[in-house]
This record gives structure tokens, C-alpha cells and sequence, in this order.
């Protein structure tokens, strides 16, 4: 094997200058010196990033203290505020046992006016939209239930000065077997924003829901061959038959209508189905029935009168009077 020598020659004018490198050498070393600045410009960037990321986080655990402990006053809120590192105070047992006595205190009222309105409140959220000098939004979403009657309530509440609240934007969700009745009145509620007046119609609405229920589920038990409710005990149907007569139907439609004003009208109405070969055995008008139907309501009342027309469909014995 022969191997050629190629001498390569550099000159350099100027003696004092270092010497000349290859141009692949000096452009890596050009390349080192950008990623180097490059990777230190990333780095600084990353610490900040950070440091914002740990004081917006502790920003939002204070916001979030502070929420928690608007809405309390006397030593439930010194608790809180003393649970999130706000203050400074007393030992955490006797922090956490005057807790307790408020919670229980809190406790009791909560029963209280659950015996007193009806209303049971399960889920409570709050959260404060605006806070800046004398005025103060906040956003509850309320959710619970009334007599079986589940709701959800959601609104705004703004206060410029002490003991001046408005609410606003009120949306309410109701879990209704008569979303029709209650239509009309919930877009009059939320149109003027009358909060009050929704908790009180919804009181006076689920109690008369609970009376129905009541009553369909004892004529059921009481009647169990005539009686029959296709949408369950909390529907507004009850249906009437002969077991041996099953073409001859009846229905009662037990509803109510809610004014715009929050008054609950009982409305009740009795529809026959009877086919067209028994219509010529009639006398009367198969409408004489419903007619007949709503005199009776007029004089012995909804209970009395449904009793007397399932008997009557059934062929049953009249009940005899109690002595």
C-alpha cells in the first residue's frame, strides 16, 4: 500500500492573531455558544414561569379562604380563617372545639327550618364574581328538594351597601311530574327574579303533590282490581276499569295549575272511554258523566267523590257509614 503526504500551508498576516480553524470546528463552536444562550434564556424563562405559577396558586387558596369564610360571621369565621393560615390565635384544639359547637349550632338551625318551610337543602355552592370597594357579586348555585320535589336554583346576588341585596339572572330547574302547571309561573319567576316567591309557591305545590300521591297509592291498596296508575303514584293519571268489563275505562286526571301570581289551583277531571256498541244503551250524553263528576267534587270534595266512582265502575257496595 502507498500512502500520499498533502502538506497544507496557513499564513497569517498578522503574527499576534491565534490561529485559523477549520470552517466545520468553528462552526460548531458558533452552534455550542447559541444553545448554550439559548438554553440559558429557556431556563430563566422556566423559573419565571414557575414563580407566577406558585404565587397564582397561592392567590387562589387565599381567594378561595376567603370565600369560605365571607359568608360565616363570629367563630366559625375566626375558625376558617385560623384553619387557612389567614390569622394568628389560639391552639388548633381550641380552634377545632369551637368549631364543632358551631357546626352543631348550624346543625340544629338547619332542622329548624327544614320543620318550618319544607325544604331540605343538599348542595350549597358559592362564588365571588366581583369584590371591589362597597359592592360585592356572588354566584350561589342552590340544589335540594321539597316534599319529593327536586330543584336546583341558580342567581346572582349583588350588594352595594349592607342589608341592600338584589338577586339577578335567577335560573331554576324543577324535577316535576307537571312541567306544564309550572312552566308558566318559573318564566315569571325568573323574569322578575322573585326568588321568595318560588320557595313559597314551591312549598304550597309540593305539598299538593304529596297529598295526590298519597291518595292514588290508597286507592290502589284499597281497590287493587279496579284501580291502576300507568305513570307510577306520582303521575296525574289514575285509570278506572271492571276487570270483566275492560273495554269500559275511565280516567281521572288529578293536576294543578300555578298562577303567575303563586296561587295553586286544584283541578280535576274524569274522562270515559267507552266503546261505540255500549254508546246506544245510553240515555244521557256520556258527557253527563264528567258533568255529574264535577258536581259531586263541588259537594263532597276529591277524596270522597273519587272513592264513590270507583265503586261505581267496580259494581262495589257503597262503604258503610262510620259510626
Amino acid at each position: 500500500r502507498s500512502y500520499k503526504l498533502v502538506s497544507v500551508e496557513l499564513t497569517n498576516s498578522d503574527s499576534n492573531q491565534p490561529g485559523l480553524m477549520f470552517p466545520c470546528e468553528e462552526e460548531e463552536e458558533m452552534m455550542r455558544e447559541e444553545n448554550t444562550e439559548e438554553l440559558e434564556v429557556l431556563e430563566a424563562q422556566i423559573k419565571h414561569l414557575q414563580a407566577e405559577v406558585k404565587g397564582l396558586h397561592q392567590q387562589l387558596q387565599e381567594e378561595d379562604c376567603r370565600n369560605i369564610t365571607f359568608n360565616f360571621e363570629g367563630p366559625m369565621k375566626e375558625a376558617l380563617a385560623f384553619m387557612c393560615g389567614l390569622t394568628e390565635g389560639e391552639g388548633k384544639e381550641v380552634v377545632v372545639s369551637k368549631l364543632e359547637e358551631e357546626v352543631e349550632q348550624l346543625e340544629r338551625k338547619i332542622k329548624l327550618q327544614i320543620q318550618i318551610n319544607g325544604i331540605s337543602v343538599t348542595r350549597c355552592i358559592t362564588k365571588t364574581l366581583d369584590h371591589s370597594g362597597r359592592k360585592e357579586v356572588q354566584l350561589f348555585c342552590i340544589s335540594g328538594h321539597c316534599s319529593g320535589l327536586d330543584f336546583q336554583v341558580e342567581f346572582k346576588l349583588s350588594e352595594v351597601q349592607e342589608h341592600q341585596r338584589t338577586v339577578n339572572e335567577l335560573n331554576v330547574v324543577l324535577d316535576s311530574k307537571d312541567p306544564q302547571s309550572f312552566s308558566s309561573f318559573l318564566s315569571r319567576v325568573e323574569e322578575n327574579n322573585n326568588l321568595l316567591l318560588f320557595f313559597r309557591t314551591l312549598r304550597t305545590f309540593s305539598d299538593r303533590c304529596a297529598d295526590r300521591t298519597r291518595a292514588f297509592q290508597h286507592f290502589q291498596e284499597k281497590f287493587p282490581s279496579v284501580v291502576s296508575l300507568p305513570g307510577g303514584c306520582r303521575s296525574e293519571v289514575m285509570r278506572l276499569s271492571h276487570p270483566e268489563l275492560s273495554g269500559c275505562v275511565f280516567f281521572v286526571y288529578w293536576s294543578f295549575e300555578v298562577s303567575t301570581e303563586g296561587a295553586v289551583i286544584l283541578k280535576i277531571r274524569l274522562l270515559p272511554k267507552i266503546p261505540e256498541q255500549a254508546l246506544q244503551f245510553y240515555s244521557q250524553p256520556a258527557g253527563g258523566a264528567a258533568e255529574a263528576f264535577q258536581s259531586l267534587l263541588r259537594t263532597l270534595g276529591p277524596e270522597a267523590t273519587i272513592e264513590s266512582v270507583i265503586r261505581g265502575v267496580g259494581l262495589l257496595p257503597d262503604a258503610e257509614p262510620s259510626s
